[in-house]
């Protein structure tokens, strides 16, 4: 029978795919290497079998054509001899892995031989794959997979094969291995990596510590006014939409890393929506709660406080999502509550998903449909191994090394801590978000969703908006963020303002204007085509927050006396920053 080459996921593939996304996958270490779980870390990995791995893509309906397989043996038996030669000719193979580059690799040949063999599988892996004949986006999910294959199988990963954590045991006499093997079974009953010193940090203390006090709350968030570190505020008020993925002091991390104190410095009032950690309580909560009873009613208690009719408003990555749905909901209501828009690595055209696109189809969505989509709760541990996966060096297999097979502690870094500290969502919201924006697209069609009783319309948000991307971005593609542009304001250019920073999706964001690190590009005029605006910006160095400061001064009002106290007489402080809810943990 000829083999097909499908342009959608087959049900068998999106099945086999969709065992990355499970929980115990990433919990353990990679089953597939070792019977034990403690032991795998110190063990070396077993070989992949090329054959093996062609009758798999073959059973997928992913056809490899057997001559092209035959010549990709050939060459990589050729290479695999040059390889031998040159080891027992004592010449060094060449290392471009990073993982692999210390000198330890290099000084014994038998190392040599373990690094250059597996770049060598590795490059014949992916040359396998690049042959399959299938669709762009099933190609996309086996690179994926096999990929993740490949950066388990590091010789770095495993104790009997990593020369650099052989070293230290015999330097620390064993020190290293004890403390290492302490730590794996700390994680292990953790579920987790630790990729900080946890004990470092606690929130309200040393992360998320702006002074304020919570003014309001409900079932499913806590509204947070700042208290002023200036005589004088503007007198329209800033409220900020934090994700709900993660907690919100991705924000206010340190005082010198706060984007939250930065603002409150430039003499706003600030307001920001701490979101409640999904528990049994909230397995029904929907997209349209997260919009109508969050947001709305947030931007209807600060317009009540501050007695200012237009406030501004700041939506950041899933927080943009739903504050934009937000205000489309009000301006089908006859609202134009917000004076400007900001809007942070956010979607509104999910035209390109980025990397994590591996984990969404129809088939895998179906599952979590069946699963949470009416009542349940999708694990923040679940949301914390996809995204681990899509950065697996990173954030995986290097801690493997430094904490389990070095035996050194993890550095203290308030980032990381802030990634440990996941959140769930409740399950009927997250399916919704997935089906309707991610896989359906349905946000940029104007009057295609329907929430709260009124027809969705993007356009009909009329108000200037600062729009901000990161350049190396694989959550948010700076260019699907870029195509925002034609759906706010759409005949009016000029109302939109859009600003491209350095770096990736969250380091991109939090760039203190005190640091002044990277760069960021701006340009005026945005038209139809992203590449041609970036050709045309301007290249600035540092950060891009004084450019935000900049557009949000100018829609922020006259400057008033700063409020001696939070909220009013109606909305009086429940208990001090940052609130109860955001220390809720998702374990």
């Amino acid at each position: 029978m000829k083999k097909q080459s499908p342009q959608h996921p087959s049900p068998d593939i999106s099945a086999w795919l969709a065992q990355l996304s499970d929980p115990q996958l990433w919990k353990s270490w990679p089953t597939q290497f070792a019977a034990s779980a403690p032991a795998a870390p110190f063990m070396p990995p077993q070989q992949i079998d090329p054959s093996a791995l062609y009758k798999q893509l073959s059973d997928l309906g992913a056809g490899l054509d057997p001559a092209e397989l035959l010549r990709l043996q050939q060459d990589y038996a050729q290479q695999f001899s040059d390889l031998w030669q040159n080891v027992v000719a004592s010449k060094v193979p060449a290392i471009t892995d990073r993982r692999l580059s210390a000198p330890a690799w290099q000084e014994n040949p038998y190392y040599a031989f373990q690094a250059a063999a597996y770049q060598l599988n590795s490059r014949f892996l992916m040359s396998m794959v690049d042959s399959v004949k299938a669709g762009d986006k099933v190609k996309h999910k086996i690179r994926f997979a096999v990929q993740q294959m490949i950066d388990a199988m590091s010789p770095a990963n495993f104790l009997a094969t990593n020369p650099v954590a052989q070293q230290k045991i015999l330097e620390t006499k064993g020190e290293s291995l004890t403390k290492g093997i302490a730590q794996l079974f700390s994680d292990l009953q953790k579920g987790r990596i630790s990729q900080t010193d946890e004990a470092a940090f606690e929130v309200g203390k040393d992360v998320g510590a702006s002074e304020g006090s919570v003014v309001f709350e409900n079932e499913l968030f806590q509204l947070i006014q700042y208290k002023p570190l200036t005589k004088t505020v503007h007198t329209r008020p800033l409220l900020i939409v934090p994700p709900c993925i993660n907690k919100f002091y991705i924000l206010d991390l340190q005082p010198h890393n706060s984007l939250v104190r930065y603002t409150v410095e430039q003499g706003h009032t600030v307001f920001l929506i701490s979101w409640r950690n999904a528990d049994a309580s909230m397995e029904s909560v929907t997209w349209e709660q997260y919009v109508d009873a969050a947001v709305v009613k947030a931007i209807h208690v600060v317009q009540e406080i501050s007695k200012q009719a237009q406030i501004n408003a700041l939506g950041f990555c899933v927080g943009g999502t739903i504050l934009s749905c937000a205000l489309a909901l009000l301006a089908a209501r006859g609202e134009k509550p917000v004076a400007s828009l900001t809007l942070l690595t956010t979607f509104l055209d999910f035209v390109d998903t980025g990397e994590i696109d591996v984990y969404i189809d129809e088939v895998q969505l179906g599952m979590r449909e069946r699963m949470i989509g009416k009542r349940g709760l999708m694990a923040g541990r679940d949301f914390a191994s996809a995204f681990s996966s899509l950065r697996p060096n990173d954030l995986l297999w290097n801690y493997v090394e430094s904490n389990y097979l070095k035996g050194e502690s993890p550095t203290a870094f308030d980032l990381l801590y802030w990634n440990a500290d996941s959140t769930n969502l409740p399950g009927p919201m997250f399916c919704y978000y997935l089906r309707h924006m991610y896989l359906e697209n349905a946000l940029k069609e104007a009057g295609k969703l329907t929430i709260a009783g009124e027809k969705i319309d993007l356009r009909k948000i009329s108000a200037p908006t600062f729009i901000y991307a990161s350049r190396d971005d694989h959550i948010v593609p700076w260019r699907s963020a870029y195509a925002s542009t034609a759906l706010l304001n759409p005949g009016k250019p000029s109302l939109n303002r859009f600003v491209l920073g350095a770096s990736g999706h969250i380091a991109g964001v939090i760039n203190p204007a005190s640091k002044n690190k990277r760069n960021y590009w701006s340009n005026d005029k945005i038209g139809a085509d992203p590449d041609a605006w970036l050709a045309a910006a301007e290249d600035h160095p540092g950060s891009w927050w004084g450019e935000w400061a900049a557009f949000l001064g100018k829609h922020a009002g006259k400057q008033i006396a700063a409020p001696r106290k939070a909220g009013n007489a109606a909305y009086e402080a429940i208990e001090p920053a940052p609130g109860r809810y955001v220390k809720v943990k998702a374990e």
